[in-house]
């Protein structure tokens, strides 16, 4: 895996950190190797002259040997970059806002005798949620909105629109494009389910289909289905249902026996780690069932990926760190074939699996593409962010520490900039991450929400704690949080605090404490149950699980969180136990909060009912909400505005 080292850190600082740097990075994402394991595609996300996000496509030699080109500029960022399956061309959708259009688009990184430049090859006036090139190398399976009829447009242009709720988002559904005709044909046999993800089988034969009911993630996420779908007649055999927050279908062999393997919720449980679920498709009728290939495992599956001529591959959350495991089909286990530390994500493979491609992370490296030998050492591809190397960032310590009732935890230390253990005590942020289905993991970090080492420039150490609840040491860890959000997982972010304080690195006099999403709840959390914070950031936070049940994405899994719903008749209700709100009267923390008007992840209706709330009993605070924006903040207005708003804020209390 990558042979990375921290950065040398100047002794000053040649370049300064300002919140413009932060926000107009550029930042490669969705890698894709070629099926001969050549050349590695990949976007470059940055921020264009109307302050959204554009994307480029690139490509470079997998083995490094030289340089990425660029091979198309200027859209809109989309579903990753596909090869064709001879690996003579990329395709690729781009939105074409002239004509409305979402255009599929083929570029030859070879040159291939073809003119410079992307070629379309379809035109949809829908959402292409992706597309997949088919092994006959003439058909693209498309996960395509259907197109407006004369009547839309007719209500849309007379704001005749009003929405039937169950009714009000776009299905996507499975069609193929012949390349060569032009002709698209919709799988009729799926109806009106949408089509979440797909893999065609390596020999040529059925596509692996997942699908939802609804598009709406509440129930849709939780009622999947898994289906064989002919690409040549499009008749549909239907598997049956699979596992909670199902994704990523792979195929591959076992003694002439073709399996198919996914990613879902350990099954049994709304609330706890990914497994990978494997199955033996039968000739006919539902799958009789899905075999835990994880289970019991210290650590969590955070990808799976085919492998045309063996085994499926995966990323595995261990700790702080990620390792790239291979399933070994005779124990029907996976085995680590090398670890890597902080991030590994959007692992992608060649056809034999001998080679990999990937985006790594370190300490004080950002994410970069990387390729190599699977197992061995990656070379490093990408170079999207070389001005952060004049930037002197605070030292960041891995931290290991153990529960009041007994687990052993991690997190990370980030001190200030320029300084050391034995300067402080200094100011101390808390900074908790989402999900509560995520991680810290020991990698770089520089956004809005994972804003650490913006933090650090600016003289504060940050803590950023690894509770129960989270990613990366098993299904039994993650399970802890359901019903019992601020139980188990606020002990253990205490824990950490009350190490570092006892260490000399916090000043117990200024504690802040800081989140986005989940991390926003116990933020609120925090400043509802104690009186030790100064200040405190609450981002697309919950502060009424209840509420969040009733009106988030995610409902049913919210419920499983908070403990309940407000339909479980008059209460009490276990989660008004597990809500900032119901002690808000206690607060005494100046809180910022912070939300999309557009969220509806978390719905701005829970910012808003803190607001009140604070308001009510006179706290200090201040509620700042951002228009057209969901539950992150993607314009560049916005994400300056929040950058030094957060900071600002710390500053005056801390």
């Amino acid at each position: 895996m990558p042979h990375h080292h921290p950065a040398p850190q100047p002794t000053e600082s040649t370049t300064e950190l300002t919140a413009e740097l932060v926000v107009d990075a550029a930042v490669p994402v969705a890698p894709a190797l070629s099926p001969d394991g050549r050349l590695v595609a990949y976007a470059v996300v940055g921020t264009g002259g109307d302050g959204r996000p554009r994307a480029s496509l690139w490509v470079a030699a997998a083995d490094g040997g030289t340089p990425p080109r660029r091979l198309a500029d200027g859209t809109a960022p989309g579903p990753a970059p596909k090869w064709a399956p001879d690996s003579s061309a990329v395709l690729f959708t781009a939105d074409h806002e002239e004509s409305g259009t979402t255009r599929l688009q083929r570029v030859r990184p070879d040159g291939g005798g073809q003119a410079v430049g992307p070629e379309v090859l379809a035109g949809w006036r829908g959402g292409v949620a992706d597309h997949c090139p088919l092994l006959d190398g003439r058909t693209v399976a498309l996960l395509a909105e259907d197109e407006p009829t004369a009547e839309d447009e007719r209500r849309a242009a007379e704001r005749d629109d009003a929405k039937v709720w169950g009714r009000h988002l776009p299905v996507a559904r499975l069609r193929l494009l012949d390349l060569e005709s032009g002709g698209l044909r919709t799988v009729a046999g799926l109806g009106d389910r949408h089509v979440v993800g797909l893999a065609q089988r390596p020999d040529g034969g059925p596509l692996a289909v997942l699908s939802r009911p609804t598009p709406e993630v509440d129930p849709g996420a939780g009622t999947a289905e898994l289906h064989l779908v002919d690409p040549e007649s499009g008749t549909v055999h239907d598997l049956g249902p699979v596992g909670s927050e199902a994704s990523s279908p792979v195929w591959w062999q076992r003694g002439g026996a073709w399996h198919l393997a996914h990613l879902a919720v350990t099954p049994g449980h709304l609330v706890g780690g990914l497994a990978v679920l494997d199955t033996v498709p039968p000739a006919t009728g539902p799958a009789t069932g899905h075999r835990n290939l994880t289970e019991g495992l210290p650590v969590c599956p955070a990808e799976l990926v085919q492998v045309a001529d063996g085994p499926p591959l995966a990323l595995f959350a261990e700790g702080l760190d990620t390792a790239l495991h291979r399933l070994d089909p005779g124990p029907l286990r996976f085995r680590r074939m090398s670890s890597a530390p902080g991030l590994l994500a959007g692992l992608t493979a060649s056809r034999s699996g001998d080679t990999v491609a990937l985006l790594a992370s370190t300490a004080y490296e950002p994410g970069n593409v990387h390729a190599g030998p699977a197992g061995g050492a990656l070379v490093r591809l990408s170079d999207t962010r070389p001005e952060l190397r004049g930037i002197r960032w605070g030292v960041q310590e891995r931290l290991g520490y153990r529960a009041p009732d007994g687990p052993e935890l991690d997190g990370l230390l980030v001190l200030p900039a320029g300084r050391t253990r034995a300067d402080g005590p200094f100011p101390l942020v808390t900074l908790v991450h989402g999900g509560p289905y995520a991680r810290s993991a020991d990698a770089f970090a520089l956004t809005v929400v994972d804003c650490g080492q913006w933090l650090a420039t600016a003289g504060y150490a940050v803590f950023l704690p690894n509770p129960r609840g989270g990613s990366g040491h098993g299904h039994a860890f993650a399970a802890t949080a359901a019903g019992a959000v601020g139980g188990d997982e606020w002990s253990d972010v205490l824990a950490g605090i009350d190490l570092l304080v006892a260490q000399g690195v916090a000043d117990p006099q200024r504690l802040g404490i800081s989140g986005w999403s989940h991390g926003g709840f116990l933020a609120a959390w925090a400043v509802a149950r104690s009186d030790r914070f100064r200040a405190a950031l609450v981002g697309a936070g919950i502060s009424d699980w209840g509420l969040q049940a009733g009106t988030g994405d995610w409902g049913t899994l919210d419920a499983a969180l908070g403990g309940s719903t407000g339909w479980d008749g008059p209460g009490p209700h276990p989660h008004d136990r597990n809500s900032p709100i119901s002690y808000a009267a206690a607060i005494r923390t100046p809180v910022l909060i912070l939300h999309g008007e557009q969220d509806t992840n978390v719905p701005l209706g829970q910012a808003v009912h803190l607001h009140r709330a604070l308001r009510h009993f006179g706290v200090e605070h201040e509620l700042v909400v951002y228009p057209r924006e969901g539950h992150g903040l993607e314009e560049r207005a916005h994400r300056l505005d929040a950058l030094r708003r957060i900071r600002a804020w710390f500053d005056r209390r801390l």
